[in-house]
């Protein structure tokens, strides 16, 4: 596994075909300038790879673990029973159960292993990054500052749509 110096976020994937929904995530990352690591691994395909991820994330200064996963959906849990970091899951449509199937696998955990699951797909990708600028923004008063003018921004938007259908 390669050593990245400064990563604060791991957007984590259980198969490549993950990736259109979870750049969503980073796109957020990205806007708030959050140094983030995009990471393959599957739960039940390369146990040892994931296990070793779990070790050494927080070693490596990451603070919170997005983690994007289909069907099964195993991911997010497996990760959050090998760390103490916060674990925010992302369930994936990615059967003809349209996401339902990796939804009830993310929020059905165990007492004691916690996943803070989103919506499926990218709503919940986007909401997953946002999480986790909260989380950090706890810490960090300039990150703060950001996310407040981001939900501004939002306000605002909705403001001017408003305007717009008086027209």
């Amino acid at each position: 596994m390669q050593e990245k110096a400064g990563i604060v976020v791991s957007v984590v994937m259980g198969s490549d075909s993950d990736l259109p929904v979870m750049e969503e995530a980073v796109k957020v990352l990205e806007a708030f300038a959050i140094p983030h690591e995009l990471f393959l691994t599957s739960a039940h395909r390369t146990p040892e790879r994931t296990a070793a991820f779990c070790r050494g994330a927080y070693k490596r200064g990451v603070k919170a673990i997005i983690v994007g996963a289909g069907a099964a959906a195993h991911l997010a849990g497996v990760i959050a029973s090998q760390t103490m970091l916060p674990v925010i899951g992302v369930p994936i449509d990615a059967t003809p159960l349209q996401g339902l199937d990796a939804l009830l696998a993310t929020v059905q955990m165990p007492g004691g292993i916690p996943v803070a699951t989103m919506a499926i797909g990218k709503a919940g990708a986007k909401n997953a990054a946002l999480f986790a600028v909260r989380i950090l923004a706890l810490e960090d008063a300039d990150l703060l500052k950001k996310l407040q003018a981001y939900v501004r921004k939002m306000a605002q938007e909705v403001e001017r749509k408003h305007e717009n259908l008086k027209r």
